[in-house]
């Protein structure tokens, strides 16, 4: 019982490079168009299978002709995908992408089949097997909330990145060991939950152990017990941030389902999420765990990089 389960989105990406965004209204030339598996479920299983996790995936596409190729990377990698349904009617999720000059992005999912995901799709043979479950924002977060209910009653562990922020009045926090969140999602909540912007403040709010990404800063880990834990990131020379949250967060996982510390897991998440920052996409950039290992090792050592100062997505 070590096993990952991640229940969550599986998405197509188009992503379109130019120098800047659109304004509103307006039409731009851009320099180059990438089509790749996405979707925030799908990225953060691919990424806890590279780092030599166990994964299983439980989500949905379509029958489509986006379904196979959003699929491609995870039968590939060998993440288990008995769990995703084909589901006819349905259009395979799939995401806008839009990456300006400075690896920047802004992106726009139209979710299709994961709007359709439930939480009792998961067996019970599924959750023995597992020791984490890992959930995200791009499906219904009421199932996300039953299934994690169901995974704490069993003392298992469960993950949930919020993202996108949304239907905070949905947190099941009785349910949660760990609340990953970027600096504007710990806003957006803090401010729904009448509090300051304090990850310390959120986790002593919940009960639970709060994450919070800082791109090109690192990541903070508040336990419930008010220990904190900063990780300073790995300097990285940007090419494109798609994904790179994912990254952090599949990898995070995926070291704590193979026993390591939090500390270890979160140097290991933010090595990952840097080295995912130099390469365009988001399951295509995402490093091996041989990679992480090499560049965990030397990256005390580099003096003199540029650093990302923005917030992964």
């Amino acid at each position: 019982m070590s096993g990952v389960l991640v229940f969550g989105s599986i998405n197509l990406d188009l992503s379109f490079r130019g120098e800047r965004w659109p304004h509103p209204g307006e039409t731009l030339l851009g320099s180059a168009l990438k089509i790749s598996p996405g979707g925030k479920g799908a990225n953060q299983a691919h990424a806890a299978q590279q780092f030599g996790a166990r994964v299983t995936m439980v989500g949905a596409v379509g029958q489509d002709e986006f379904a196979a190729a959003a699929l491609a990377n995870l039968e590939r990698s060998g993440v288990d995908l008995t769990g995703v349904r084909r589901l006819p009617g349905a259009a395979t999720g799939a995401a806008s992408i839009l990456v300006n000059g400075q690896g920047e992005n802004a992106i726009l999912v139209a979710p299709g089949a994961n709007l359709h995901v439930r939480a009792d799709w998961v067996t019970d043979a599924q959750i023995a097997d597992s020791a984490l479950l890992m959930l995200q924002g791009e499906v219904p977060l009421a199932e996300s909330m039953a299934l994690a209910c169901r995974f704490r009653r069993l003392d298992r562990t469960v993950m949930l990145n919020l993202a996108p922020a949304q239907d905070f009045h949905l947190l099941a926090p009785d349910c949660l060991d760990w609340l990953i969140v970027n600096q504007g999602e710990l806003a957006a909540l803090a401010a729904a939950l009448g509090l300051g912007a304090s990850a310390a403040g959120v986790a002593a709010f919940l009960g639970c152990h709060v994450l919070v990404t800082l791109g090109g800063e690192g990541a903070l880990a508040c336990l419930s017990d008010g220990t904190e834990i900063n990780v300073p990131a790995r300097p990285a020379r940007v090419v494109d941030t798609t994904g790179a949250g994912d990254t952090f967060c599949g990898v995070f996982a995926a070291a704590l389902s193979l026993g390591t510390t939090v500390e270890a897991a979160l140097k290991f998440a933010c090595v990952a999420a840097s080295l995912a920052c130099e390469r365009a996409g988001a399951q295509a950039a995402q490093p091996s765990r041989q990679d992480i290992d090499s560049a965990a090792d030397v990256a005390p050592r580099i003096l003199e990089i540029q650093k990302c100062h923005i917030l992964w997505t």
